[in-house]
């Protein structure tokens, strides 16, 4: 069964950047595509970004468009998916969650604020 840690949270003021790292560990990660998704306080969860197994196709949520990037790195036993963000917005403080086949990670919180 795939399990999944997400990190690379953290506090950044509205503009800079902040790169999430997502770790696919166990059963056959390498064959799911995985998305980043995000929760908002009081709001529900939120598509970000989505990349295929190998990676050779992307989508982002047009919110974030020429602001976030995704990838992926499949070459160590334990893929890797990341989401780079910049230009940071306040109402993107949120907890980023990475999932995989139906599985879901426990989220990394994202707080923009000055």
């Amino acid at each position: 069964q795939v399990q999944l840690l997400e990190s690379g949270g953290g506090l950044v003021q509205p503009g800079e950047s902040l790169r999430l790292s997502c770790v696919a560990s166990g059963g056959t990660s390498s064959n799911f595509g995985m998305n980043w998704f995000r929760q908002a306080p009081g709001k529900g969860r939120e598509f970000v970004a989505a990349i295929t197994s190998n990676g050779d196709s992307t989508v982002v949520a047009d919110s974030v468009k020429g602001r976030f990037t995704i990838s992926r790195d499949n070459a160590n036993a334990n893929n890797t998916v990341y989401l780079q963000m910049s230009s940071m917005e306040p109402g993107e403080t949120a907890v980023y969650y990475c999932d995989a086949g139906g599985m879901w990670g426990q989220g990394t919180q994202v707080t923009v604020a000055s």
